[in-house]
């Protein structure tokens, strides 16, 4: 699959994490908004448009909701500004791995690449199974390394700069570089071993 077919089906979660950190409090409801509209032209600029890929689509829901929420509290929405922005990564895992028995997410874009005939092979299946689990926990070990940051800084004197450059950029851009890494390479060690083996 193309690593920038991934990244793009990411963008409207990465631009919403800078927005909620750039933007001050009171707006995050604005940024969620924006997120979901950054997800609507994704979906409208992916080819084939139909179906919506589950990852665009479950990030335009999220969002959705997210920016509703936000707007409902704003003027007080400092938990929701603190903790939203750090613990959507979660929401996103948890969603790509509870989605997984209706289809692996990363299959729809496998599909981009792959000739029909394979989409139904066993080591298709196998291949976006692992991948979509993988960027499942991925995106929850984000999630988790950033509300870490927030904890850490509400809650001790450690120093704060530190903390954010480390847990909430730091490890989740090496995560990200290594899943994008990863989703090249196991398909190829896989498809690999199938061909050397002579069953």
């Amino acid at each position: 699959m193309k690593p920038l077919s991934l990244v793009l089906g990411f963008l409207p979660v990465i631009a919403f994490s800078l927005l909620a950190r750039l933007l001050p409090a009171g707006d995050f409801g604005l940024a969620a908004l924006i997120s979901a509209a950054i997800a609507g032209i994704v979906m409208a600029v992916t080819r084939p448009p139909w179906p919506p890929k589950i990852l665009t689509a479950g990030s335009l829901a999220v969002f959705i909701v997210l920016a509703l929420v936000g707007f409902a509290v704003r003027g007080d929405d400092s938990w929701l500004h603190t903790w939203g922005g750090s613990g959507v990564g979660i929401v996103l895992g948890v969603l790509i791995l509870v989605l997984i028995p209706v289809m692996p997410f990363t299959e729809q874009y496998a599909r981009e690449t792959t000739p029909q005939q394979y989409w139904g092979s066993p080591t298709f299946k196998r291949i976006n199974l692992v991948l979509s689990v993988a960027w499942g926990v991925a995106s929850i070990g984000v999630g988790i390394c950033r509300v870490a940051a927030e904890l850490i800084v509400k809650h001790t004197t450690a120093q704060h700069l530190v903390t954010q450059l480390v847990l909430g950029a730091a490890v989740p851009l090496a995560i990200l570089i290594f899943m994008l890494k990863f989703s090249k390479s196991y398909p190829e060690r896989v498809t690999h071993h199938h061909e050397a083996d002579p069953a």
